[in-house]
């Protein structure tokens, strides 16, 4: 019984330091772009938290630069009447500009991406919605190269009182992540 209690320790504690291993790029990897910016959006160097960044302003995190386009609130289904999705309570759908600083492949997960209601609630991405609201599944494990970029939409789904006040968005699940007010 010891024997596989330990070796169980053993195996979990590989597969996290594999799953955690490329995943940690620093801005310093990615200062080498054209405006040899730091990884957040617009923080002076040497801040421990980065610069919260607005609708429409490039935020840094890891080896992707994100965008928020837009976010609308209120919807109620996403899809048709044969294939779609209802709300549990309404659907926040946050279109995101994703682009590729670094130097190798990096995989957009949208279950990775979180919100926050003003109380600081925590809500988190449903893939499952996000399926019907975009046509190419930009935001559903897509590898995005080295400079290329996908715009796709992020759902939340959250009580219909709840208004989001921010996102905090990432490049992996164990990244820092940076913060965008809505």
């Amino acid at each position: 019984m010891r024997k596989t209690t330990t070796f169980a320790l053993l195996a979990t504690a590989v597969v996290a330091l594999g799953c955690g291993a490329g995943s940690t790029d620093n801005a310093s990897d990615s200062s080498n772009d054209a405006g040899g910016t730091s990884n957040n959006a617009g923080g002076a160097k040497g801040d421990d938290k980065p610069k919260t960044a607005k609708v429409g302003e490039p935020a840094r995190d890891g080896k992707f630069e994100f965008t928020v386009k837009s976010s609308k609130c209120g919807v109620a289904k996403i899809g048709n009447d044969v294939l779609g999705a209802k709300a549990q309570g309404q659907y926040c759908l946050v279109t995101v500009n994703v682009k590729n600083i670094g130097k190798e492949a990096q995989m957009f997960d949208g279950s990775s991406q979180k919100a926050y209601a003003a109380a600081g609630t925590e809500y988190s991405a449903d893939t499952g919605a996000a399926i019907y609201a975009n046509k190419n599944a930009e935001t559903f494990l897509n590898d995005v190269n080295p400079g290329n970029q996908v715009t796709g939409v992020v759902v939340f789904d959250i009580p219909k009182n709840v208004k989001l006040t921010k996102l905090e968005l990432h490049d992996s699940p164990f990244s820092g992540g940076v913060d965008v007010t809505l």
